[in-house]
């Protein structure tokens, strides 16, 4: 009798290594994903430092006394114009004022300023879409129109004439960049309501009974107004930096305010002393890109 032939054995395979505490790994497409103590977060490591930044602004206009002892109004002139030193981390301007206090009081203005803008455009500009959307007919016809008309003018063409109308204050550049971005907020959410009205769950709550103001805002409301937070996030970082050109044109608050765009305006006069544009600047910089991440990153997980 001939043997039956042997059945290969395969040879074991070792368990594939655990990725180590603390490591970092980039292979997901959203970017590199933090690793800490073996916890696999979802959320990108460029999105928690853009996090961050933000919470410190936003943290430098709650409680700006927390930070720094010096007065952002007063100055001692035999300190004029230092550079920075530890005495002063980002040096004194012209009048021997502190200019990393005038920075951290300045942000209590810019991020309440933006906030008002942000209020005004999703207010107003979610109201005109809703009712564009849900109504229809000769109603959206005429709001469509008016958003047309206000997408045709420039936003910060539209704001400076609004601001000179109403005074060269912050709170009026606030509201005149809210103004200028309620056409946006109106596209996007008429857009939204047409998806959604055709939906089956409001079709089977209109035959259920449900008045039409039921169904607007249970049912079309909650669910057309998630497209609007990514943009709300990022209309607060472009509201900022429009605040900050209206300041720096002299459509803000007058000195000795310590908006954003007032520093630099103010700094650019002293070549000499370069720290008064560049510190403002990066500020508003750095706020603005990281509020843009938070807002992309939002649009793609929403």
């Amino acid at each position: 009798m001939t043997a039956a032939p042997l059945s290969p054995v395969a040879a074991p395979v070792p368990p594939a290594a655990d990725p180590s505490p603390g490591s970092v790994s980039g292979s997901a497409p959203g970017g590199p994903l933090a690793h800490i103590r073996g916890i696999r977060l979802s959320v990108p490591v460029d999105v928690i430092v853009s996090f961050a930044v933000v919470a410190v602004v936003v943290a430098f206009s709650l409680a700006p006394w927390l930070f720094t002892a010096q007065n952002p109004a007063q100055g001692v002139p035999a300190d004029k114009l230092q550079p920075p030193s530890a005495a002063h981390l980002l040096g004194t301007d012209h009048l021997g004022r502190d200019l990393f206090a005038r920075i951290v009081f300045g942000a209590q203005s810019s991020v309440t300023s933006a906030l008002v803008a942000v209020a005004i455009g999703v207010v107003v500009g979610g109201l005109i879409g809703l009712l564009a959307g849900f109504l229809g007919s000769w109603t959206d016809t005429v709001l469509a129109r008016l958003v047309d008309v206000l997408l045709a003018i420039p936003a910060f063409l539209l704001a400076v004439v609004i601001v000179s109308s109403l005074g060269f204050q912050t709170i009026n550049a606030a509201i005149a960049t809210g103004v200028s971005a309620v056409a946006v907020f109106a596209r996007v959410m008429r857009s939204e309501v047409l998806r959604v009205r055709s939906s089956v769950f409001v079709e089977a709550a209109r035959l259920q009974g449900g008045s039409t103001l039921h169904v607007l805002f249970r049912h079309v409301l909650p669910n057309a107004s998630r497209s609007l937070i990514p943009l709300a996030v990022l209309q607060f970082g472009l509201s900022i930096l429009v605040i900050a050109g209206l300041a720096f044109l002299g459509y803000g608050d007058p000195p000795p305010a310590s908006d954003w765009g007032l520093l630099i305006s103010a700094g650019k006069d002293y070549p000499r002393a370069p720290w008064l544009v560049v510190w403002p600047a990066l500020v508003t910089v750095a706020t603005v890109l990281s509020i843009n991440r938070i807002s992309r990153w939002l649009r793609r997980t929403s």
